[in-house]
């Protein structure tokens, strides 16, 4: 049994279903998930007919977030970014991504999720950050993810106050797009993800915006001269506004 399976949606839609799958852990990022994760965007990226992914995880949860245990009793900084290379890995994907939360996704399992360019929940989904209710460090772009797609308010809600919200609570507060049943949670993931699909995916890779990537070196020339940088959690974001306000003192 693969700890990360890859299906391919029924018909021509060329739509591709990641299932993280360990439901004995509750989808926890181990080591060898991580790596099975990115290998999994490494051969959906190299094939050019595929226009979509969907992201999901094996009944009861999503992800539990990271498993900690081969880290000892003081994980270092190169460990922790191994850990974060599991959901960064699915951010820096050219793909179009709908995370399809299906249950519980807590800490480093929200990333996978935020990390997913949408996200539609089902009912019985939770979303749990947790870090700092276990002492631990929201990393990985964690809050800045959170704030730049739910705003500030709902974020220290969440955050710094521990909220967790289901599925109908995460779309009032806009983290997810919709909430819909369990069981068409992921109809409606596989539907939006072949509308994202672009009409001729066997010519080379395209971008979200559904335009053929550029080489390397013309997208970084281009993305300098219109003040696009990297965000802290390796995906890209737009220059920081000098807006004091904006300012949350989350990292």
């Amino acid at each position: 049994m693969s700890v990360v399976e890859i299906d391919l949606a029924p018909g021509a839609d060329r739509v591709a279903v990641v299932t993280v799958n360990d439901p004995e852990r509750r989808n926890a990022l181990t080591p060898p998930m991580i790596d099975a994760l990115v290998a999994a965007f490494d051969q959906l990226e190299s094939d050019g007919g595929i226009g979509a992914v969907v992201i999901t995880g094996a009944p009861p949860a999503f992800c539990a977030g990271a498993d900690l245990s081969h880290l000892g009793a003081s994980p270092s900084e190169a460990g922790l970014r191994g850990i974060y290379e599991g959901f960064l890995r699915v951010g820096r994907s050219p793909l179009p991504t709908i995370a399809a939360v299906n249950g519980a996704a807590v800490g480093a399992g929200m990333n996978l999720a935020l990390c997913c360019d949408l996200r539609l929940a089902g009912r019985r989904a939770k979303f749990d950050t947790r870090f700092l209710q276990l002492g631990l460090h929201p990393g990985g772009g964690h809050t800045w993810m959170m704030r730049r797609i739910m705003g500030p308010e709902a974020t220290a809600a969440a955050v710094l106050f521990g909220e967790v919200l289901d599925g109908a609570e995460a779309e009032r507060a806009g983290l997810v797009w919709r909430c819909v049943d369990d069981d068409g949670l992921l109809p409606a993931a596989l539907e939006m993800a072949a509308a994202a699909r672009p009409r001729q995916a066997d010519q080379g890779h395209h971008r979200r915006d559904g335009r053929c990537r550029l080489p390397r070196r013309r997208r970084d020339r281009r993305a300098r001269s219109a003040g696009v940088v990297d965000g802290p959690a390796g995906v890209r974001r737009p220059p920081r506004r000098d807006t004091r306000q904006d300012q949350l003192p989350l990292i």
